[in-house]
């Protein structure tokens, strides 16, 4: 009789081989990042196992794109993100999607056109961009309008899920597929958008804020869709991303959470909320590692965002974006308390009140009003 592990790793091994050299590569990457962020992967030592004996690189070269992939992508490269197609907002694109979106273009999509399109590439001299760049929007513009179909109808989007099964193990890179569909579309005005933006921004309030609000008003006027994508351009400009809340809370007729939700841009209160889940899992890991320091400032910086969202909003706790925040919160504390014991003798004692707090909130103000004293710890 097999044995249930013997049985385990003989259907992991099936299932990857169902899937592309590439595809595994991918995996592989992914598994990697969602373990430096503390993620837990169920069955992932089996998985690592395997993939590492087949990739001893870490997949890398197998998930590197050619030149025509790299120019096809470049215009949307400002909205590609290292972030986990499950985890990628809805103005971000994961680059764990764009090798397998690539490959689905050209062996499922458009695989006669896509090959023309590589050879006059590789062929095009380099002395004058502008043939390699009509090259470029040529075929994106045929990719384009093909996915304008095909993603018309459930059926068509049941097609490309399908397709894109071949080249990837998530099932969330459809979402990114119809991300790139939108953002191709709507390159040209985005980047002109971009390219307005002040390099950099302090503080998004007063001035600064006005004006980044009115060239939003401007392209989202024409380009509705273009909202989330242009909300992570405005993102990469700031100093403190989680500000971008700032374009909801600031031009909303009053603090209730109806007038907030009215707002054009009330998608900054998720982006931001994002921003909270990607300083827990770094929190996670930084407890995880002993960086008391680190933990602080990521501590400190989540706390930031909790207060000004539940002072700037009324009635948040009972909203959607209040129980997510919760949850998050909750996630935190819990991350906390089952670290404590690992940390040093020092940072135990200054820790050890915060299991006297029930509320995330106040859990998370206790750590911070002993923040100081944690410099010093480390430091030490």
């Amino acid at each position: 009789m097999t044995k249930p592990n013997d049985t385990i790793i003989t259907r992991i091994g099936e299932y990857l081989g169902g899937l592309t050299s590439r595809a595994r590569g991918s995996l592989l990457v992914e598994i990697e990042r969602m373990q430096q962020y503390g993620d837990e992967v169920p069955g992932s030592d089996i998985v690592l196992a395997q993939l590492r004996a087949e990739f001893p690189n870490n997949g890398q070269p197998h998930t590197r794109l050619s030149e025509p992939a790299r120019l096809f992508f470049k215009s949307i490269d400002s909205l590609i993100v290292d972030r986990s197609p499950e985890r990628a907002n809805s103005g971000e694109i994961s680059r764990g999607s764009v090798p397998a979106v690539w490959d689905w273009i050209n062996q499922v999509l458009l695989p006669s056109m896509a090959g023309e399109y590589c050879e006059k590439v590789k062929r095009a001299p380099r002395s004058d961009p502008i043939p390699v760049a009509a090259l470029v929007t040529g075929f994106q513009f045929k990719v384009v309008k093909c996915l304008d179909g095909l993603l018309a109808d459930e059926d068509g989007m049941a097609t490309a899920r399908t397709g894109l099964g071949q080249f990837t193990s998530s099932r969330a890179a459809l979402n990114d597929l119809t991300k790139i569909q939108v953002a191709l579309r709507m390159a040209e005005p985005m980047a002109a958008f971009a390219t307005a933006l002040p390099v950099r921004v302090k503080k998004l309030d007063g001035d600064p804020l006005t004006k980044i609000k009115a060239g939003l008003d401007g392209l989202t006027a024409k380009h509705p869709d273009a909202i989330p994508f242009a909300l992570t351009l405005v993102m990469q400009h700031l100093e403190t991303p989680w500000q971008v809340a700032h374009l909801a809370t600031r031009f909303s007729r009053s603090k209730a959470i109806e007038d907030v939700k009215a707002t054009r841009y009330a998608l900054g209160i998720s982006m931001a909320l994002d921003i909270v889940d990607d300083k827990r899992l770094m929190l996670r890991r930084a407890l995880k590692t002993n960086r008391v320091v680190v933990a602080k400032d990521l501590l400190t910086g989540i706390y930031d965002i909790e207060r000004a969202l539940r002072r700037d909003i009324d009635q948040f706790d009972q909203s959607d974006w209040g129980r997510r925040l919760d949850e998050l919160m909750a996630g935190v504390a819990a991350d906390l308390q089952t670290e404590l014991k690992t940390l040093p003798g020092k940072t135990q004692h200054v820790l050890g009140s915060l299991r006297r707090h029930r509320s995330s909130s106040g859990l998370l103000s206790s750590f911070v009003q002993r923040s100081r004293d944690l410099i010093g710890i480390g430091a030490g």
